[in-house]
């Protein structure tokens, strides 16, 4: 299983920009669909529900800014899955859940092809969110 996980995050990154750029297509939608409604069309925190939220809602352009220059990739993508400790660190409770949310119900036991298509929506995110930093 790690070594398929592996094989697949190699594959990414050595496929060049043509398959960043559709992670980014596919991040985008997926952020106006998922995340502009509290984070905002441009990632400022001035979507629609972010006056509603009891925690403030952060400005995901300047993320780099804020970590010295530095996008923390995989900091990122365990905030955005939310299934670990760091979720925790990254914003209040408000925030779903994605790498739950993201996750096709598996068609037969031992299928793991829901976690990937979450993992794969997950990064897709946050390559868009690296691309939206000021």
């Amino acid at each position: 299983m790690t070594t398929r996980i592996g094989s697949a995050l190699c594959a990414l990154v050595f496929a060049g920009a043509s398959t960043m750029a559709v992670a980014d297509d596919a991040g985008k939608q997926l952020y106006m669909e998922n995340c502009a409604s509290c984070h905002g069309a441009t990632g400022v925190g001035d979507g629609d529900m972010a006056e509603f939220m009891s925690v403030h809602v952060p400005d995901l352009t300047t993320i780099a800014q804020r970590n010295d220059g530095v996008f923390p990739t995989l900091e990122i993508a365990h905030i955005i899955d939310g299934r670990t400790g760091v979720r925790l660190r990254g914003h209040g409770s408000e925030m779903p859940i994605w790498g739950m949310e993201f996750t096709d119900a598996p068609s037969m036991e031992g299928d793991l092809s829901g976690i990937y298509a979450a993992r794969g929506r997950v990064l897709s995110v946050v390559y868009y969110l690296e691309s939206l930093q000021k």
